[in-house]
């Protein structure tokens, strides 16, 4: 296992810890056995073979697709709201849309393991298309779009051109227009949200829904450099356990906490541009090391691209989208499903260290805790090379 990435996940956990106790500390015995489980499951995953998640992809996926239609029929979204996005499994409250994230990314790397990126696309855009459309329907428009995003992130890491990536942006935003408008008004909400977000912080609007980003941000703003303390009261803010967390660490811990965030983020991060550094490289790579790059990919993004979203939200930078933070939030399945994504991230790491050391030259370096090569690459005839 990478020694920076599984650092990274502790001190996201320890920060949870810290902003659900600041927030909700009746909460703390139920999360902290939450976060164990998602690091013991990231253990576990790490060591999985590649194969074998590529021969479960198709179950699971479909698994997921199930569901994600239960929960439009059976699930409820708790306050009485209309939305469709939990759904009670005996004493377990699951939601399913978390688990689409890695599904879509299991998924397509199966389909481009078994065709290529110069097959036709109609497999990967289906995959894609049923999983966002039953996700929009719950409704949850912020999820709809990382997922579709992150689909298009794993497209481009199998190697699927960009011009054909562009192609599809464009097809999806004009069969979207149409439908838009008949959306918006099916769920006022999102609209208000956008409002909101664009009116700013004036009187009326914090009255209205305006209010809890104003929370997050005063609760930010209070914390200073070196925070308030767990014992500390915090502001109303809004969800400051689940969505709006940020706010409950960085009032806590302060500036410091906040700068702890973004390194652990930095950390996960600093994986995905190591595998980016092997993409360029991918003619040396066997078929396994080409699969690892898919799977860390898109592990990776859903990792950062949900945490930039949430802290973005948390001061403003963004409508309000209710995505949580990962390894930091409080929420049993957001928990599970971000330890399976850290455990992928590992296993691909771990599998491009391997696949690496027959093909690269010495001196690479892989996530700057491994050896990218091992041995100097050598050529029929020829003394070794190091590249």
């Amino acid at each position: 296992m990478s020694r920076n990435l599984f650092i990274a996940q502790i001190v996201l956990a320890l920060l949870g810890l810290i902003g659900v106790a600041t927030a909700a500390p009746s909460l703390i015995p139920k999360h902290l056995l939450q976060t164990v489980a998602a690091i013991l499951v990231t253990v576990v995953v790490a060591r999985i073979s590649q194969r074998w998640l590529l021969a479960w992809a198709t179950p699971l996926w479909v698994t997921t697709l199930i569901l994600l239609a239960a929960a439009l029929v059976l699930g409820h979204g708790g306050n009485n709201s209309l939305v469709r996005r939990w759904i009670h499994l005996g004493p377990i409250l699951f939601q399913p849309s978390e688990f689409a994230k890695l599904a879509i990314v299991l998924q397509l790397a199966s389909f481009f393991a078994r065709k290529g990126p110069d097959r036709k696309l109609l497999g990967a855009l289906l995959t894609i298309g049923l999983t966002t459309g039953l996700i929009l329907l719950e409704p949850d428009l912020g999820t709809t779009l990382l997922v579709f995003t992150l689909g298009l992130v794993v497209m481009y890491a199998a190697g699927v051109r960009f011009s054909s990536l562009s192609a599809i942006v464009i097809f999806v935003a004009l069969v979207s227009l149409p439908v838009a408008s008949f959306y918006i008004s099916r769920h006022p909400y999102i609209l208000s949200r956008y409002h909101s977000f664009t009116q700013g912080f004036t009187a009326s609007n914090i009255q209205r829904g305006g209010f809890q980003v104003y929370e997050s941000r005063l609760a930010l703003g209070e914390g200073g450099v070196w925070g308030q303390g767990v014992d500390a009261v915090l502001p109303p803010v809004p969800a400051a356990s689940t969505d709006m967390i940020a706010s409950s660490v960085g009032f806590s811990l302060g500036l410091i906490g906040i700068a702890m965030l973004l390194l652990a983020y930095w950390l996960v991060a600093r994986s995905g541009f190591t595998i980016a550094e092997v993409l360029v490289r991918r003619q040396q790579l066997g078929p396994e090391g080409r699969v690892a790059c898919i799977l860390g990919t898109g592990a990776m993004y859903m990792i950062v691209a949900q945490a930039l979203l949430n802290l973005s939200v948390a001061v403003g930078l963004l409508p309000v989208t209710g995505i949580p933070l990962p390894m930091v939030s409080f929420g049993g399945s957001a928990q599970l499903a971000m330890g399976i994504a850290f455990g992928m991230l590992h296993g691909a790491l771990k599998e491009l260290r391997g696949a690496s050391e027959n093909v690269l030259g010495e001196g690479a370096h892989l996530g700057g805790s491994y050896q990218l090569l091992a041995k100097p690459v050598r050529t029929a005839g020829q003394q070794p090379v190091a590249k």
